[in-house]
């Protein structure tokens, strides 16, 4: 399956969504979206991924890289996520401490705000 990004502001905040399969074929295109997002003066990032079928150990990684970049501009990362079988890998990583991880996305655009 591919990867679909789609980014656009809300407010402060500029909504990433992501639909499709993160894994380490995809996360690269994934990886330098957000990088052009932060580069473009988006540090406010909400990730959208209820439309994510599959998430692997890279594409973890690519979210962490992100959250780092986001935060050396003072920015956020906010994640919304309503799949249980993608929420068992951020609990079982520990990831669940890091992210701010909301059930839909107005949850996390009045979180953000």
């Amino acid at each position: 399956m591919e990867l679909s990004l789609n980014h656009r502001d809300e407010g402060a905040a500029t909504v990433l969504e992501v639909a499709g399969e993160v894994d380490v074929y995809t996360a690269p295109k994934l990886r330098e979206r957000l990088i052009e997002l932060v580069q473009d003066g988006r540090h406010h990032i909400v990730v959208d991924m209820t439309k994510v079928e599959f998430l692997d150990s890279t594409g973890l990684g690519v979210l962490v890289g992100g959250l780092k970049r986001v935060r050396s501009h003072d920015g956020s990362l906010r994640l919304v996520c309503d799949k249980e079988r993608i929420l068992k890998i951020f609990r079982i990583t520990g990831l669940t401490k890091v992210f701010p991880i909301h059930d839909s996305l107005d949850e996390a655009l009045q979180d953000s705000g």
